[in-house]
């Protein structure tokens, strides 16, 4: 494809949804949708394309569609996570309670057991599984995801040139749902010549096939070399020669860095979007699928579809992927420009690990799924500072010892935690078999209970 060919697509992507785009996406919790912040609020699961006048249909969450790829949701993160983004800073105030399908309570007190709400707050059965029946590729131990540092300020580029010299390393996604009419539409980076791409866990959870798209609109099934759900990253493969790699870069990014996101935003129709923005903020602990997440925040546009899609700093080098937005729930309130990304530093420790054994290896975990207690619901039932077990894993040391749901967790080691980003740096330097004091608030008693940390890729 020539440059006039690339400028001539921008052109059409710049202009065929001119003065805004259709409500395919109007806010509304699904039900059996994975995971993301709230207060993301992901499309209803429902089939078939949007009327012609773009009104009241809701697409499924990652573009799921009869007839087109309307639209990955770029986190696709629904509610198994407390009612915002977590960071250590107070919640946003346009962040509301999620609910299930019923009418949202107008406070925490409208539930007779606080058990009741956190079964509405946190609905496990959102949590992002990893499975799904793709075919498998073979592991590739010789293959690694190598990074460059930034080159000299000289040879920074223009948005219209990182466009030419990177849209083709950029890939669109159709993964199919197995007994479903539709599949979920996603992006990808193309890692190696020979058809190695990484991209996002979540674009495959509960998907029986894969369909790669690359620029010149070759298509290629795709199979599974491993993927990870703690940090939401995936590594596919394709049987082809001679593609584009993208540049990874090793250089960490600074707050106020220039970025562009390139992705496909609502499905195929707007396949090589190009959006630009800054680097807001680095090191965000943002809580995803139950675990602590480490973050770039940008406000460079993303949307359902970008997943899996590149954030690239001004000399074309990926310096994250993104993964997940802010948006409200609240028809009071909106959330415009927040945006994340899983950092290339992240990237190249997994995907790494992935090509080796198809899977992290090592990760030491509690063995418990936990989540924030928001301060309106503690003091509502009166709970201490801590985090809420919304789940054990069956055949952990925590089950053995006696945790279970409901439970409120406020210490470990006998510092005090109220955030999944705190537990995951006290265990961060543990391995399996260590074992911890965890602190356990249950019926208005405060106990002790020693628990050997556990082998996991799904649970902290």
């Amino acid at each position: 494809m020539n440059e006039e060919d690339i400028s001539r697509r921008s052109e059409w992507y710049d202009t065929a949804y001119d003065g805004g785009p259709p409500n395919w996406f109007a806010p509304s919790r699904p039900a059996g949708a994975y995971p993301h912040p709230t207060p993301q609020i992901p499309p209803q699961r429902a089939g078939g394309h949007p009327p012609e006048n773009g009104a009241g249909q809701k697409p499924a969450p990652r573009g799921r569609s009869s007839i087109r790829a309307v639209a990955v949701c770029v986190i696709c993160l629904v509610v198994i996570v407390a009612s915002s983004l977590i960071f250590t800073q107070d919640r946003s105030e346009s962040a509301v309670l999620p609910t299930a399908g019923a009418a949202e309570p107008s406070a925490p007190g409208g539930y007779d057991d606080f058990r009741e709400f956190f079964d509405n707050y946190y609905d496990a059965s959102n949590t992002i599984s990893g499975e799904n029946d793709i075919p498998r590729a073979e592991l590739a131990p010789g293959v690694t995801l190598t990074t460059e540092p930034v080159p000299d300020p000289s040879e920074e580029l223009t948005l219209q040139e990182i466009y030419t010299n990177c849209a083709p390393s950029v890939v669109g996604i159709t993964a199919t749902v197995p007994d479903e009419t539709g599949y979920y539409w996603g992006t990808g980076i193309i890692m190696t010549e020979d058809g190695y791409i990484v991209t996002n866990t979540h674009i495959l959870d509960g998907t029986s096939a894969v369909t790669v798209t690359l620029w010149d609109d070759r298509q290629f099934e795709a199979k599974l070399v491993g993927a990870d759900n703690v940090s939401n990253i995936s590594v596919l493969k394709i049987e082809a020669e001679g593609l584009t790699p993208a540049e990874f870069c090793g250089t960490a990014v600074s707050v106020g860095d220039r970025v562009a996101a390139l992705g496909n935003p609502l499905g195929e129709e707007l396949r090589g979007t190009l959006t630009d923005g800054i680097i807001s903020a680095i090191n965000r602990d943002v809580s995803y699928n139950s675990h602590s997440m480490t973050l770039l925040q940008t406000n460079a546009a993303i949307n359902e579809g970008n997943s899996g899609g590149p954030l690239l700093n001004m000399y074309g080098q990926v310096v994250g992927i993104t993964n997940m937005k802010m948006m409200s729930n609240s028809i009071y309130s909106s959330i415009e420009g927040i945006g994340f990304a899983i950092p290339t530093s992240t990237i190249q420790e997994v995907v790494n690990q992935l090509l080796r054994n198809g899977r992290v290896t090592g990760r030491a975990a509690i063995g418990v799924t936990i989540g924030p207690i928001p301060q309106d619901a503690a003091e509502a039932y009166n709970l201490p500072s801590g985090l809420y077990v919304v789940s054990v894993a069956e055949g952990s040391d925590a089950a053995a010892k006696g945790i279970t749901e409901g439970d409120v967790l406020t210490a470990i080691d006998g510092q005090g935690v109220t955030t999944t980003a705190q537990v995951g740096e006290i265990i961060a330097g543990l391995e399996v078999g260590d074992t911890i004091t965890m602190t356990i608030y249950r019926n208005g008693e405060t106990f002790d209970v020693d628990v050997a940390l556990v082998e996991t890729s799904d649970v902290y």
